[in-house]
């Protein structure tokens, strides 16, 4: 007999640790994809890629699925550099991994490549510099260091290139701006995304989603000295 559909579905990877929690049975399995994407950015228009892991699996018997975007890579200055992309995509992701295995749910540890991107990687840190991620600053207020943060919430469209299939989506990003020890540094997190032909069904959930994932950071950020204004996009 084939697994029931679940009618309300998990979007995030907290929505599975809160049905574990519950004692709900979960599985949890990963497929990776790096996917060209054409965007449109105030009037700039440009490729790069995006690092997506879909998360699929049941929670008691019935199905589920959800994708997640862990970094956007080009080789401008528009966002962060594609060979330091991989980098930060799998920092982010062994977070979610510690989180899932902490909550006792059983996740296979497979992580982002990308050939010659890795490679690239070695070449360019010197120029580029270390892949920081948000969680970075956060250890770096906590050491007692003073740190100021903003964060810009846009909705940029875009263009996703599959095998043979081009869909239009819309990503809610925010761009965080740390200055700390004089130095400036931009953390980009894709906090969520919705089928442009689809808005009217899809826009309102997913705005929910990107809130509650800027809520979780900025209790994170709360719990540190480092000095910002809250955010949100309109729902």
């Amino acid at each position: 007999m084939e697994p029931a559909v679940i009618h309300n579905p998990p979007n995030r990877i907290d929505d599975l640790i809160k049905c574990k929690q519950e004692g709900l049975d979960v599985t949890c399995f990963t497929t990776f994809q790096i996917l060209p994407v054409d965007f449109t950015h105030r009037a700039n228009e440009y490729q790069a890629h995006i690092f997506l892991c879909d998360f699929s699996g049941t929670i008691d018997q019935k199905e589920y699925s959800f994708r997640k975007c862990y970094a956007r890579g080009c080789s401008h200055n528009l966002c962060p550099h594609v060979s330091q992309s991989t980098m930060i995509a799998n920092r982010y992701l062994q977070r979610d991994y510690f989180k899932m295995q902490a909550a006792e749910i059983d996740v296979e540890e497979r992580l982002f490549t990308a050939g010659d991107m890795l490679v690239k990687f070695t070449e360019m840190h010197e120029e580029y510099g270390p892949a920081l991620t948000i969680h970075d600053f956060i250890n770096i207020a906590k050491e007692g260091i003073e740190v100021s943060m903003d964060v810009d919430l846009e909705s940029i469209p875009a263009v996703e290139h599959f095998a043979g299939l081009d869909n239009s989506q819309v990503f809610l990003m925010a761009t965080f701006t740390f200055t700390t020890l004089e130095k400036t540094s931009r953390c980009e997190r894709c906090l969520s995304c919705y089928e442009a032909d689809k808005e009217q069904e899809e826009k309102h959930n997913k705005v929910q989603v990107a809130n509650e994932r800027l809520r979780l950071l900025y209790e994170e950020f709360d719990e540190t000295s480092i000095e910002y204004s809250k955010r949100f996009y309109e729902e």
